[in-house]
């Protein structure tokens, strides 16, 4: 039994080394068992990018997360009543309950420098920011004639000034706000979520039958991360914002007018009309939503995300593996060389090394930096293993220069997002022709001695 045994294993080691139709299979079969360790690494990415999250989430908790600012709106509450049939047969009732109509500025000014700062939880990167808003404009006069309210049911002594911050926790210092010639302080709270969720408020001790025409300014100073943004309630809104970062990326419903980056800040000016949103200037019961929906500003980002840069990578990790199998196997072809399926199993788990030590570097110094070196590492480890295999130092001198050049290819299309399609197509259909040429002449099914 044991020389059959052998003299089987002899034959499908012999197929194993002379048959290109055979080896071309198995090389395929490794390719897809080596997809396991990329699929791997893909979740590795996914982890520490999570964890970086996690970093953000803790850090932002402590300091203040990110901050949507809303106001000043004017709330005059009112009474309704609604008839309400008695169970007891004594027939109906009036049943009082208090309104609110919510009236928007008339004019809207928002000035606002904010001073980003990098805080480091770990390994991990996070920007927080501090921002100082001086906020003035004016309102009109508020009026009750197009909803048909009796002026006795309305409460004006009741009348109120709320903001909205989403994280009261950032608020530094006490807020005042200038009412005509009135000053009066804000205090946590607000009466009615119709507008606002989260917000300070201050009520205008009035006993006047109405409001009249008012100017208001106010200062905040104002703690958040990452994302500052503004809601446009002013019938007219002017936001101008400064900012000591060179990295901005502007979000929400409108994007600036004008913007001046440099490498070191960014100066960005918007202006919104009511006619570009879709709630009014005054108006009775909930547009929370709408208000959310309309606010713009600017994401504080972190110049380099490592992750994503590692993740856009990764995806070529089975382009990767299979232009350097394919390598070898022209290399087998057209030089006479023997390539062992362990020898190839031994390169493609050096290939996704590579992405293990590309994240790993990339969370301590730049991508580009941290591509360089793993790169030029798992080229260099490579290299040398292949010369011990082809034993030819020309063969093993191109294998290096064509492994450089595929790792110098993909680094440029992931540099390149806008033109990565383009130029991966492109060189996919070069590395297509260039396989065409080279095994025009094969007779695939012949057994290669």
């Amino acid at each position: 039994m044991q020389p059959e045994s052998q003299t089987t294993l002899e034959k499908v080691n012999s197929k194993v080394r002379n048959s290109l139709t055979f080896r071309v299979i198995t090389i395929v079969i490794l390719i897809l068992l080596l997809l396991i360790p990329v699929s791997m690494i893909q979740s590795l990415i996914s982890e520490r990018e999570f964890r970086q999250q996690e970093a953000t989430t803790e850090v932002s908790s402590k300091w203040a997360n990110e901050q949507i600012v809303t106001g000043p709106i004017l709330t005059v509450p009112y009474k309704t009543f609604v008839r309400v049939q008695q169970n007891n047969g004594m027939g109906d009732k009036l049943v009082e309950s208090i309104e609110y109509a919510h009236f928007l500025p008339n004019t809207l000014q928002i000035h606002s420098i904010v001073k980003p700062e990098v805080r480091k939880r770990g390994i991990f990167k996070v920007i927080v920011y501090t921002t100082q808003l001086t906020v003035s404009g004016d309102f009109v006069e508020p009026s009750f004639k197009e909803w048909d309210i009796s002026p006795e049911h309305i409460l004006w002594k009741d009348a109120f000034v709320s903001i909205g911050m989403t994280d009261l926790r950032g608020i530094k210092e006490q807020i005042q706000l200038q009412w005509n010639q009135q000053k009066l302080l804000f205090e946590p709270g607000v009466q009615t979520n119709d507008v606002i969720e989260s917000g300070l408020s201050c009520k205008l001790t009035r006993d006047e039958t109405s409001i009249p025409a008012s100017s208001f300014s106010y200062t905040i100073q104002l703690n958040g991360s990452s994302k500052l943004q503004f809601t446009p309630i002013g019938k007219t809104t002017t936001v101008n914002m400064q900012a000591k970062w060179g990295d901005p990326k502007f979000d929400g419903a409108f994007l600036p007018d004008t913007k001046t980056i440099t490498k070191d800040s960014v100066t960005a000016s918007w202006k919104v009309l009511h006619v570009n949103r879709s709630y009014p200037q005054q108006f009775k019961g909930s547009v929370q939503n709408r208000i959310q929906e309309s606010a713009f500003g600017v994401e504080l980002k972190v110049p380099v995300d490592e992750y994503q840069k590692s993740m856009r990578s990764a995806k070529y990790a089975a382009l990767f593996i299979t232009l350097t199998f394919l390598i070898f196997f022209f290399i087998e072809v057209l030089h006479s060389v023997r390539i062992h399926p362990m020898q190839y199993i031994i390169v493609g788990l050096a290939l996704c090394v590579f992405y293990t030590l590309l994240i790993a570097i990339s969370e301590h110094i730049t991508f580009a930096w941290s591509y360089l070196i793993a790169s030029f590492s798992i080229i260099t480890l490579i290299g040398i293993y292949a010369h011990y295999m082809f034993k030819h130092i020309q063969i093993s001198t191109i294998f290096v220069l064509l492994l450089s050049l595929l790792y110098g290819f993909i680094f440029t299309i992931i540099q390149s997002e806008d033109y990565a399609l383009l130029m991966g197509s492109v060189g996919l259909f070069v590395v297509l022709a260039i396989v065409m040429y080279l095994s025009r002449k094969i007779d695939w099914y012949s057994i290669h001695k």
